[in-house]
């Protein structure tokens, strides 16, 4: 099958469409035949040789997709049938034709959505539901601030935090991504032109945010305290800002605070089997709703993959980047 590999780690450029084996049927996996691929800046790390994959698995890119289940593992427990329309979260694979995934890490396509977009859901579902209303348990009314609200993470996590009542705040790098956020549903604040934290005391009176959504790191992090309520969480995600920064401590304490720090991919099977039944029951009827829709910017063919990644790197989409094989 077709697949995509990289040459050594460095820019867009080693990406390369590949002819691999198809990946062997485990017990508890299901096949499926790829409609969609989505591209998360997970895959721009492992490129460039700063995110390994997991022991055991796949050296092909792609951590979520779209398709068709082909064939069912022995082991897989009844609900998925051959010829059903599903999306999947995977440690890696999902740049292919095929790709074999563990049961509990399927969920059934969301009625009403077009199936290569749903692509886009998985990984994103996964990490905004697992951080905001797991890990930092937010409550309904309380006030959020979404950094990046208009990548892929972004712009599901505004739909998702409106929808399950909660007011969302998110920072933006230009007046068209301001825009786009508040159609969304998102308070937006460009931090080119403003101060984020001050402009996060105004909104909410002094009070300040109850969680923070970061995919910035370090250099946010003094920042994201500012920004904070009395209770509030901050859920550190990624860490585009650099992986090291200075927290005051005595404010932590003195606000009655916390630090999270997550990732989705390493986590074992049964936490992904988890966090995929959480987002079924709490974010799928959303979903086919339309309250929470996969927002895709645009779709390249796999053989492209090269000029996907470059497109993702210059940062200007909004929403999603699809690969469809």
């Amino acid at each position: 099958m077709r697949a995509v590999l990289e040459t050594t780690p460095g820019g867009p450029e080693v990406l390369a469409v590949t002819e691999v084996p198809a990946p062997e049927l485990t017990p508890d996996g299901v096949r499926i035949r790829v409609r969609a691929a989505g591209i998360n800046r997970a895959d721009v790390m492992q490129r460039q040789g700063r995110y390994p994959v997991p022991p055991g698995a796949s050296a092909v890119f792609g951590l979520e997709v779209s398709g068709t289940v082909q064939e069912l593992g022995p082991a897989v427990p009844p609900g998925l049938a051959v010829g059903d329309e599903v999306v999947a979260l995977l440690d890696s694979g999902g740049y292919a034709e095929e790709v074999v995934a563990p049961a509990g890490q399927v969920l059934p396509a969301p009625a009403g959505v077009d199936l290569a977009a749903a692509a886009g859901l998985p990984e994103v579902c996964a990490t905004v539901f697992s951080n905001v209303f797991m890990a930092a348990a937010a409550r309904e009314g309380e006030t959020v601030l979404v950094h990046g609200g208009t990548g892929g993470i972004g712009t599901n996590a505004v739909q998702m935090c409106r929808a399950l009542g909660l007011r969302v705040l998110t920072t933006v790098g230009s007046a068209q991504k301001a825009d786009a956020a508040r159609r969304l549903g998102a308070e937006a604040i460009d931090y080119r032109q403003e101060d984020f934290v001050e402009r996060v005391r105004e909104l909410t009176d002094g009070h300040g945010a109850d969680i923070v959504l970061d995919v910035v790191g370090g250099s946010y992090l003094g920042r994201n305290l500012d920004a904070l309520a009395t209770n509030g969480r901050i859920a550190v995600i990624a860490t585009q800002g650099g992986r090291t920064g200075e927290l005051d401590l005595g404010k932590l304490m003195a606000k009655r605070a916390a630090v999270i720090g997550t990732t989705l991919r390493p986590r074992p099977v049964a936490e992904k089997t988890r966090i995929m039944a959480a987002v079924q029951e709490h974010v799928w009827p959303h979903v086919e709703s339309g309250a929470v829709r996969p927002v895709v910017d645009r779709a390249f063919p796999l053989d492209e993959v090269a000029r996907a990644h470059e497109y993702f790197d210059s940062g200007t989409h909004i929403g999603k980047l699809l690969l469809v094989p």
